[in-house]
């Protein structure tokens, strides 16, 4: 395999928060491997990576106005580079998404739309994210739409903004996991089956053999840039 024919490039605009930005790449990687079964260093896409600092936090009340401005700028920087198509690997930014798209000429790719597709219509659902994403009711919205049961106890924010903070902090990682095993056992006793997990922060708690079904953001935006990739460049899917 060889990608050195008709160059297709992409934009990761990532950063927020600073420590998902790796997990994420690595995602990306694994599915190169996955969907098409990328092996040497060649096969791999070119991605030019803009790691953006935005005026967001965890404990206090944010400026929406610049904020949203921050990652509109962030992404028309990325767009200079000359990428062929943009994915942004934070849910709240979203909050953003259609002033986003009217800034840039460059497709950006809708991180929400593409988790909503991966969610069960069948069993309850619930969704762990800022409160700037909750706020929004994107994903609220898509699960009802869709048919879903959806399912949040208000104390659980809370206890999601607390893992998040320590996840960006580094903290103790055995009180993080102490606190997202908690909130997992909160959740199953309200019935719940299936969560979304709409922070990429949160990704690195995701538990393997959980009885629960986590959806991942995280994974859902890594497979479609791929799967863009792939429709951009015509490669055969394995």
């Amino acid at each position: 395999m060889n990608n050195q024919n008709s160059h297709i490039s992409i934009g990761i605009l990532a950063g927020m928060g600073p420590r998902s930005t790796t997990p994420f790449l690595e995602l990306v990687l694994d599915q190169c491997q996955i969907q098409y079964g990328a092996k040497d260093d060649i096969d791999y896409p070119h991605m030019v990576v803009y790691a953006l600092p935005t005026p967001y936090y965890v404990d206090r009340v944010n400026d929406d106005r610049a904020l949203g401005q921050s990652i509109i700028e962030g992404t028309k920087r990325l767009a200079s580079f000359g990428v062929d198509y943009i994915a942004i690997p934070c849910n709240t930014a979203h909050k953003y998404y259609n002033d986003i798209q009217k800034n840039v000429h460059t497709k950006v790719l809708n991180i929400i739309d593409v988790t909503l597709k991966n969610i069960p219509k069948h069993g309850k659902v619930t969704v762990l994210a800022t409160e700037t994403t909750m706020e929004t009711y994107l994903y609220q919205k898509g699960i009802l739409e869709n048919g879903g049961q959806y399912k949040f106890v208000h104390s659980w924010q809370k206890q999601v903004n607390a893992i998040i903070a320590m996840c960006k902090d580094a903290e103790d990682k055995n009180k993080r996991l102490q606190c997202w095993q908690q909130l997992m056992k909160d959740i199953q006793e309200e019935g719940v089956r299936h969560v979304v997990v709409a922070c990429t922060d949160l990704t690195m708690l995701i538990e393997e053999n959980s009885t629960l079904n986590y959806i991942d953001s995280s994974m859902a935006l890594a497979e479609a840039v791929v799967q863009e990739y792939v429709k951009r460049k015509k490669i055969k899917q394995k």
